[in-house]
């Protein structure tokens, strides 16, 4: 199948470096994945399509939706199951009824999302947005971070501003971490970043740590949402 290049517009699957962000997403999609056990779906703005096929593993039917030909073409190739199928487009234009949207980490990309949230109320009952919180993501007092393929990044008054008026309810969790990751955040604090690189164990330490990232390092809770990760959004219509 042909390879996708590590752009920073979308995170990949089998790259050990990435692997941290590739499991912050599946956390994600697992949780979605068991809340569409036995629906119909789509995951607009698929990418490389590992979501996907994780929703597929529950939902009765998937299709992943990319307007990128590259990640189009490796999603097609890689990922087979008889309830999942693939279509090169824009998101802006699928049309099909279904009874769930899964759409991730991507409305900080979009131009106008309000036009775009207003479809997803058309199209589904529910429907399953995740961004990143700009309070944890971008430095403080910034107005977004540095990744150059994010238009706006929301805080989460932000983000209840946007969701809200085109769902009659709308409930938001936050991704937080869990397991090793909120171990090495304790040891942050202890002044583990003062220890490594005077015993030279960063790159040894790192290079293993970031590979054994799993998904189960992340939990999402409806707490504290402030200082999530990630915002997931249960829109209902």
């Amino acid at each position: 199948m042909p390879p996708l290049e590590l752009t920073g517009e979308r995170t990949l699957p089998d790259v050990p470096a990435e692997n941290y962000w590739y499991r912050r997403h599946v956390a994600a999609y697992e949780w979605i994945a068991e809340r569409c056990a036995g629906l119909r779906v789509a995951d607009l703005a698929c990418g490389e399509g590992y979501g996907s096929e994780l929703l597929a593993r529950r939902a009765m039917e998937v299709v992943g939706v990319d307007a990128n030909p590259e990640a189009f073409e490796h999603a097609r190739l890689r990922y087979r199951r008889p309830n999942l199928r693939f279509e090169r487009g824009l998101v802006e234009e699928f049309s099909e009824p279904q009874d769930a949207i899964v759409f991730q980490q991507t409305i900080e990309h979009v131009e106008r999302p309000a036009e775009l949230l207003s479809r997803f109320a058309e199209l589904a009952p529910v429907s399953y947005v995740s961004t990143p919180n700009r309070l944890t993501l971008a430095p403080p007092g910034a107005p977004k971070s540095d990744n150059p393929w994010h238009l706006r990044e929301y805080t989460l008054e932000q983000y209840l501003e946007l969701l809200q008026p085109w769902f009659s309810r709308v409930e938001v969790l936050g991704l937080f971490h869990a397991g090793k990751l909120r171990a090495h955040e304790v040891a942050l604090r202890l002044g583990w970043d003062r220890i490594h690189p005077a015993l030279r164990l960063t790159r040894p330490f790192y290079s293993r740590f970031i590979a054994a990232i799993g998904s189960s390092d992340f939990k999402l809770r409806d707490d504290d949402l402030e200082r999530a990760l990630d915002f997931i959004a249960v829109c209902h219509a």
